[in-house]
This record gives structure tokens, sequence and C-alpha cells, in this order.
């Protein structure tokens, strides 16, 4: 996806990031000069659906304005990805479960031990 929020503000005649801002925060929505920057810059690390809503307030614009698909840099799936899988109707293998390990089989057991050969006391 390519974040377009500079063109539609240049768009509307904003050509400032403070003057978003100022214009963002009259809506209620306070944004750090650290956000403002990827947002500005087009890179911003993230954005709630929260402040969307504002930013298309402000802008007059939907989200489609301000995200623009670019299906071209998508990667192609390698050959061993497109492989049926049980998802789609391959059978599964049968799983054998492994044998329970020894000790006590229900809580409060004790486990059984083979017997140990005793040390001989020194005299």
């Amino acid at each position: 996806m390519k974040w377009n929020l500079r063109l539609a503000a240049a768009n509307r005649g904003i050509w400032k990031a403070s003057e978003l801002q100022r214009l963002l925060a009259e809506r209620g929505l306070v944004i750090s000069a650290g956000k403002l920057s990827g947002l500005w810059s087009g890179t911003p690390n993230a954005v709630k659906l929260e402040e969307l809503d504002v930013i298309c307030a402000v802008l007059g614009c939907g989200v489609e304005e301000l995200l623009l698909p670019e299906p071209e840099k998508v990667t192609k799936p390698t050959p061993a990805a497109e492989e049926p899988t049980a998802a789609t109707g391959e059978a599964r293998r049968a799983v054998t479960p492994a044998p329970a390990p020894a000790g006590p089989s229900r809580p409060g057991d004790r486990p059984t031990c083979p017997p140990q050969p005793q040390a001989q006391a020194r005299r």
C-alpha cells in the first residue's frame, strides 16, 4: 500500500505538515511531531482507525484516497506454496500418539522405580 496523505492534503491547499497538525488538533486528534513526520513523509509506522477517521474528516476525503493499493509489489507464490494442503482437501497423514511417560497416572500417585542396589555400610 502506498500512503498518499501529502498529495491528498496538497489537493486541498494544505502545504505544510504544521497546518495539517493544527487542523487535526482542532478536531481532537493531537499528534506528536515525530508521528506527524512519519505521516507526512509517506512512511508511517502505524495509523489507527480512529486517526484515519479524523484525517478523512479534516481533508474531506475517503480512505481510498489516502491508501493506494500496489498489487504489483506483492510477491508471487512459489511453486511449493501452491501445493495442496489439508485445508484444500488433501488427505491428512495418520498421527500415532507417543507412548505415555512412565510415572504417576493420577494426581497423588507415586512413581514406581526399579529397585536400586543398596550400598553396604562401612564398618
